[in-house]
């Protein structure tokens, strides 16, 4: 029998369900706190979805059937967020919502980048097959596959003719490489991640 559907598994599977809880909630308060409600949202349909997804869709997916869109989409939010930051997408979505645009290096800001970061563990994780990578990889292709699209939406709101709002054009390369990480995830049948833990 799988450890995965064991009886043993199942109360391992309790700790990183609440840790991955509590880092959605974290994620999502945060957003809340510094940008406001938009924001929360937007994260929300990363983290939380992620989450739903986790739990409704377990992956048997190894680290290895997931690798090649991880890395791209890594590489392509590096470029995303240099191109937010040379284009001003914070001021940019202040001015959208109406929510003071934070300052980058407070501890609360500190704490969100900080959050954000374990996606980085996903390789880490998911190679010694713990449930917790699982999650996060469901939420960093999620993240990127759906909420960043909000970019392209912003400017629906913005007051006048549609047009570029900081950010967008280097979600086009972006969404579906989260898209095909999403797709391994659920369609990857691998014996090598099978027994989760």
């Amino acid at each position: 029998m799988p450890l995965a559907h064991s009886p043993v598994s199942r109360r391992i599977a309790r700790v990183p369900i609440v840790l991955a809880l509590a880092l959605t909630l974290s994620v999502i308060t945060l957003g809340y706190i510094m940008l406001g409600v938009i924001p929360m949202i937007l994260f929300a349909l990363g983290y939380l979805g992620g989450f739903i997804f986790w739990l409704l869709k377990p992956s048997s997916a190894s680290f290895r059937d997931i690798a090649a869109p991880y890395f791209v989409t890594l590489a392509i939010f590096i470029l995303h967020k240099y191109e937010e930051r040379t284009a001003e997408f914070f001021p940019a979505l202040s001015n959208l919502t109406g929510t003071p645009m934070p300052d980058s290096g407070s501890a609360l800001a500190i704490l969100l980048y900080a959050l954000a970061a374990a996606w980085l563990l996903v390789p880490w994780l998911m190679v010694r097959r713990r449930q917790l990578g699982y999650f996060l990889a469901w939420s960093f292709f999620m993240a990127m596959g759906v909420t960043e699209l909000a970019h392209f939406v912003f400017p629906l709101f913005a007051g006048g003719p549609y047009a570029y709002f900081p950010g967008m054009w280097s979600v086009i390369p972006l969404a579906p490489a989260a898209w095909w990480g999403l797709r391994n995830l659920v369609c990857s049948h691998s014996a090598e991640g099978a027994t989760l833990r």
